[in-house]
């Protein structure tokens, strides 16, 4: 790769000059950026998290603040701030560098504010994205500016909603009369597109016809905030069979399971408040909204799911579950505890309890949104507490054998309880209420635990048994294998680059070069670089090689444990072997073309004595 290939065709790919890029990337923190997307914990020198890349149980995902680059260690994915959002967003690099710049309030001359690069979303998926931007303007349109959302309209802001919060979320209407198919029938869209995005149901006789109508539109974003759904309720609901909520079908952009609503924007205030709420459904996400509480999101009208856990954990600690106060309501919130107790141990979890019969949208109209956040703060409850209420269903408890079964069932839980001193509260509460001997309690308590241990024991036999056949969740980034030499490299590239005095060293050696063509590509992109630059920024020689897999590699070199202060003795342990190597090496590749040629002439006197010869200099090879 030639300086040509790297600084200087990114530049003029993105015409953005590169001292504006400079400005942009110097000022901004790599880590508060990825702190939106990614909740990072301090240790050692590097902040670590779960990867946004793949599914993880243990953080691989670090972030080097000093040298403004991230790199996982499981996907082996890397690079400086640019990179994260290009990978994390599926942008272009001038939009990362736009993007970085609004998010950080750095104001750019208009005619960069105004570049429109393509996208790395491959067409297919930037298509049905397109498709469904342009629907969701349709059917706002429709319904702030139509006498056809009239209706609608009026509904919408009966239930407390204003002009800012039905823009915010672009609340849209669907009508009966069909006119999505029409409206993309002239922009002369491509039929099998169509079909594809979800929008449309396909009749017998293979026309497209609209698949929401007579419905208020939700858009339904995903984690970048772009529309890849919606979810339409039915305006009237009396008199009809069809399902008052119609959502879109899942299509190579959505997938239910994997999406969150209001995520794009809760995800942003989560990292202020320090944790996020799970509402039941989209109007109490809004309503939560309107009372000015930003960090709530709401599953896609089914049970919680693990993939939508570990969107929240990646971005936060802390999640208070907030649903109906019905028996309905009761029983999801049951359900998502149990799950977050059984697939996450990074989460700290609350529930929130609101009055029988209410929900969260209901209370706001009621009170107020003074009283409404206020009753977010003083009605958590621990998962425990909650479940020790929720036991109590459908038993009476003047009855023994339901005061009986209650406190078997109460214990179970109890004895799941890792701190003692929580343990105690809750086992104090059941001797005041039912009058009982805690000595009793805490034996009864004890033999569960005993039973439990056993059970546990053998289900891990179990579990490791299955795991043996199973193939691992995601493709393990390959590390290549450091040899002698590749280390040798590696290490005196990292000084070369961050201590002047050994570059000049080092160009001082007549006829140097790295053995492997991707150092010397490094080395040679590096003294292109230094011809412009007078001291070495990581993130910014990031930008300027270009090419990913050596991006990769640089974060690989820079990240890698070495000695800072490397005396000169060293630096030439490095060299010798490096120079010594480099001449075998073109021994061996040119033992390997002969044995090639004598083989090929069938000269088995020759071939022989070849084959000794390059076993002798791969020997002399392992030797250095």
């Amino acid at each position: 790769m030639t300086k040509g290939e790297s600084k200087w065709g990114v530049l003029m790919a993105t015409m953005i000059p590169e001292e504006v890029i400079d400005q942009v990337r110097s000022g901004v923190n790599i880590a508060d950026v990825i702190g939106q997307y990614v909740q990072l914990k301090k240790s050692g020198k590097n902040l670590f998290g779960l990867c946004p890349f793949h599914e993880e149980k243990t953080g691989s995902f670090s972030v080097n603040e000093g040298k403004q680059i991230f790199h996982c260690f499981s996907c082996g994915r890397g690079g400086n701030v640019f990179k994260f959002l290009m990978e994390i967003e599926n942008i272009s690099f001038p939009q990362a560098v736009i993007k970085v710049a609004e998010d950080a309030g750095i104001t750019l001359p208009t005619e960069y504010q105004e570049v429109q690069a393509t996208g790395t979303q491959n067409s297919t998926t930037q298509t049905l994205i397109d498709l469904h931007e342009q629907a969701a303007k349709l059917y706002h349109h429709i319904l702030v500016n139509t006498q056809a959302g009239k209706q609608a309209l009026n509904y919408l802001q009966k239930r407390g909603l204003s002009a800012d919060i039905i823009d915010q979320f672009n609340i849209g209407f669907a009508p009966a009369q069909r006119l999505l198919s029409p409206f993309f029938k002239e922009k002369d869209i491509d039929y099998q597109m169509l079909r594809q995005s979800g929008l449309f149901i396909e009749d017998q006789e293979g026309k497209l016809r609209d698949r929401f109508v007579d419905r208020v539109m939700f858009p339904i974003k995903n984690s970048q905030g772009k529309i890849i759904a919606f979810s339409g309720r039915l305006l009237s609901t009396e008199n009809t069979d069809m399902p008052k909520y119609l959502n879109s079908p899942e299509t190579t952009i959505f997938n239910k399971r994997k999406v969150l609503f209001n995520f794009d924007i809760a995800r942003k205030s989560a990292r202020k408040e320090q944790k996020m709420i799970l509402f039941e459904g989209f109007m109490d996400v809004i309503a939560a909204y309107r009372a000015g509480v930003i960090n709530g999101i709401a599953s896609m009208g089914t049970s919680l799911t693990e993939e939508q856990i570990n969107m929240i954990e990646r971005v936060t600690s802390h999640l208070d579950v907030c649903y109906d106060g019905d028996a309905a309501g009761q029983n999801a919130i049951n359900r998502a505890v149990a799950l977050i107790g059984t697939q996450s141990s990074r989460l700290e979890l609350g529930v929130v309890a609101m009055p029988v019969g209410v929900d969260p949208d209901e209370y706001l109209q009621q009170n107020g949104p003074e009283k409404f956040q206020q009753w977010l703060k003083d009605a958590v409850e621990t998962p425990v507490a909650f479940t020790l209420h929720f036991l109590r269903q459908d038993l009476n408890l003047d009855n023994e054998a339901d005061q009986l079964k209650y406190l078997n069932s109460a214990l179970r839980v109890i004895a799941k309880v890792q701190s003692p001193l929580e343990q105690d509260v809750y086992l104090n509460q059941l001797v005041s209420e039912f009058q009982l001997n805690k000595e009793s309690l805490q034996a009864q308590m004890q033999q569960i635990v005993r039973q439990t241990a056993t059970q546990q024991s053998k289900k891990q036999v179990t579990l490791q048994n299955d795991h043996r056949e199973q193939a691992p969740v995601y493709q393990q980034h390959e590390v290549e294998p450091v040899d002698r030499i590749n280390l040798a490299e590696r290490m005196l590239l990292r000084q070369m680059l961050h201590d002047h005095d050994v570059w000049l060293h080092v160009q001082s050696v007549d006829n140097f070069s790295f053995i492997h063509e991707k150092y010397q590509t490094l080395y040679l992109l590096a003294a292109s670089y230094f011809d412009t630059h007078d001291t070495y920024s990581s993130a910014e020689f990031i930008d300027y090689i270009g090419d990913e897999q050596l991006q990769r590699l640089l974060v690989d070199i820079e990240l890698s444990q070495a000695n800072d202060n490397m005396n000169l003795d060293a630096i030439n342990d490095y060299l010798k072997l490096i120079m010594q190597k480099t001449p075998l090496e073109q021994q061996i590749k040119t033992k390997r073309g002969q044995l090639h040629e004598a083989t090929h002439l069938k000269n088995q006197d020759l071939e022989q004595q070849l084959t000794i010869e390059l076993m002798n200099l791969l020997k002399k090879q392992q030797q250095l």
